[in-house]
């Protein structure tokens, strides 16, 4: 294969060099394109064919089905890490060590203090704010009461500046869920595991003790291990355009979670759980809702089927479909809502129509059981996936920051008016 790729444009031949990755991806570098060309640029909507970054985080490959964090396969992370190991290796580039882990912890525990005004901040959202709003406005806010920003350049002021928001952010989201069901805000346990503190967080009342439930804490790290990064999609590509103008890394992850905010991205677990509801209200019958789904003429979309980025099997809904099980085993929970999730899901898996197409239930329809299934209010769930996506995030924030990467600035062709004389207000 030629190292160039050649571009002809009104009978002059131009020729840009080839990138080629370390898994053999093949990207046309045309950084000079408008300055050799003339003026000429690409257009790409929705980027679905462009590059933003070369990058070395995150690695897939949607027709086969391979999700890897720094050459990690996401099977052997979900089975045989714990979401913090995963967190450290997306951040720093290797697995630590018991030492380095321990430390990581202990640091993340130290730094989890939120100062007492933000609780003014989540006590003036009215109960009924979506948590998403209220989240995101909080994450933000946290600039406020660290206005210093980061020195890339110092390991230590990174560090800080890191475990930092990885102590902070569990606690702002166990407040925004407690605020919102009316309990009091408080911290958690010192002594407790990562992903176990994030649970009493939660779930704690006030008149009981907590019990740890070792199935949930399963099946809540794996969740988060799988959703830890997914290598440049809406939210991580706003997270690293935000931060290349040198925004703040609480700034940067504030407006990622808005991104993440939507039914297409990080919504799509909610919107699972209410395409259910309505399921449920219209009397439960999985096959008509099946038939609707396969009819091009009827507006219902089947929500939590297929992906954009895997055209076979997402490999992190084979994990995840385990830990569903295993939930609503362990809780016994009897829910018509889960009942139509699993008729649905065993149509889908023996309907030629979805075989054919490969439109298997991928990570946000078990995803939104599992919450369910915990207590997890539905308008919940996206904060839960940002929550997985915090360490992704701080990833690509300080690999763009430590690259030096331009400020971002997308071109456009322009379809406007041409030309045109201003008229004075009498002659219009």
């Amino acid at each position: 294969m030629s190292d160039k790729a050649t571009l002809e444009i009104k009978g002059q031949k131009h020729e840009f060099p080839l990138i080629v990755g370390s898994e053999d991806e093949v990207a046309i570098d045309i950084k000079t394109l408008r300055g050799v060309t003339g003026g000429v640029t690409t257009i790409d909507p929705g980027f679905k064919n462009t590059g933003s970054c070369e990058s070395g985080i995150t690695f897939l490959d949607g027709e086969k089905g391979i999700l890897r964090y720094r050459g990690y396969s996401i099977e052997d992370l979900a089975e045989k890490a714990d979401f913090l190991e995963v967190a450290y290796l997306l951040i720093f580039g290797e697995l630590p060590t018991k030492e380095q882990l321990d430390k990581f912890h202990a640091d993340i525990k130290e730094k989890s203090v939120v100062d007492e005004d933000i609780k003014k901040i989540i006590e003036s959202f009215p109960k009924a704010a979506h948590p998403m709003g209220v989240i995101s406005s909080l994450t933000s806010a946290l600039t406020s009461f660290n206005p210093s920003s980061v020195d890339v350049s110092s390991d230590e002021a990174m560090y800080n500046a890191i475990v930092k928001i990885l102590g902070k952010f569990p606690v702002l989201v166990a407040w925004t869920m407690r605020r919102r069901m009316g309990l009091p805000l408080d911290y958690g346990d010192d002594s407790l595991g990562y992903v176990e503190n994030i649970l009493k967080m939660m779930f704690k009342r006030p008149d009981k003790e907590y019990v740890q439930n070792r199935v949930l804490v399963d099946a809540l790290d794996k969740l988060l291990i799988l959703h830890a990064d997914h290598e440049q999609n809406c939210s991580t590509s706003t997270v690293r355009i935000v931060g290349s103008s040198h925004a703040g890394l609480f700034a940067s992850l504030s407006a990622g979670i808005s991104a993440l905010w939507g039914p297409l991205h990080g919504g799509a677990n909610q919107a699972v759980l209410e395409m259910l509801e309505a399921i449920k209200e219209d009397g439960g019958d999985t096959k008509k809702y099946m038939a609707k789904a396969k009819d091009k003429e009827d507006p219902f979309r089947l929500m939590g089927f297929g992906h954009r980025v895997y055209k076979n099997f997402d490999p992190r809904a084979k994990i995840i479909k385990v830990a569903a099980d295993e939930v609503l085993a362990d809780l016994g929970i009897e829910d018509p809502i889960l009942d139509i999730a699993k008729g649905l899901e065993q149509e889908a898996l023996n309907d030629e129509y979805f075989v054919k197409r490969k439109l298997y239930p991928n990570v946000d329809f078990y995803s939104g059981i599992i919450y369910r299934g915990m207590g997890i209010p539905v308008e919940m769930f996206t904060v839960m996936f940002a929550l997985g996506r915090l360490p992704g995030w701080i990833a690509q924030w300080k690999e763009m920051r430590l690259r030096k990467e331009p400020i971002g600035r997308p071109r456009q062709v322009y379809t406007g008016e041409n030309f045109r004389e201003f008229k004075s207000i009498n002659k219009r």
